[in-house]
């Protein structure tokens, strides 16, 4: 299995589930691991053979910035079932960090895995 990865994708969205979190926009850090074969894009050096990784961002970034979930949990289950159906990823891990959420804490967040890792 190889792993096609993005770090530190950084989107602004409402999330939140109080009333003062619902009418601002908090900056998200996603990171996703995503498992794929790499072997045919390499062969080709064809982008059209690879995971795009500048797609997956692209669309993550557009979905995420017009939602308004309320939970944290919410998101990242949407977008690792985004990933997986879009992008034709048997499996993903999705790393959701909402930094500042708790006073104190430099991070919080969600990981979640997602379908079938190849071996």
């Amino acid at each position: 299995m190889d792993i096609v990865f993005i770090r530190d994708l950084r989107v602004e969205a409402v999330i939140g589930v109080f009333e003062w979190e619902r009418r601002i926009r908090q900056t998200l850090s996603f990171d996703l691991e995503m498992a794929t074969d790499v072997a045919r894009a390499a062969a080709t050096d064809r982008i059209e053979d690879a995971l795009d990784y500048k797609a997956v961002a692209k669309r993550i970034t557009t979905y995420v910035a017009a939602s308004e979930f309320r939970l944290v949990e919410t998101l990242a289950e949407r977008v690792a079932a985004l990933v997986r159906e879009e992008f034709g990823v048997p499996w993903v891990r999705l790393v959701v960090n909402k930094t500042g959420a708790v006073r104190g804490a430099r991070d919080v967040g969600v990981i979640i895995e997602r379908g079938e890792r190849p071996t």
